[in-house]
């Protein structure tokens, strides 16, 4: 298991963990990004990531990915 800010791009991850608080979960929940749900990072800034989540793509600042842990 490891940070979603430090997975490799372009693998297959499955989400593990959604950490934070409430508000932070809930949000996630929303965009689809949950546990046991498999997305893939796109790309990586110095500011955040961008992944894939079934058919959408969303960008994520660090603050937020910071929160999600995923596992090959």
């Amino acid at each position: 298991m490891m940070p979603l800010l430090v997975a490799p791009i372009g693998a297959n991850l499955n989400v593990k963990r959604v950490l934070g608080d409430e508000n932070v979960r809930k949000h996630l929940e929303a965009l689809g990004i949950v546990p046991e749900r498999q997305i893939s990072v796109l790309s990586r800034t110095k500011n955040g990531v961008i992944i894939q989540v079934s058919d959408s793509r969303l960008a994520l600042d660090n603050a937020i990915a910071r929160n999600i842990f995923v596992g090959l």
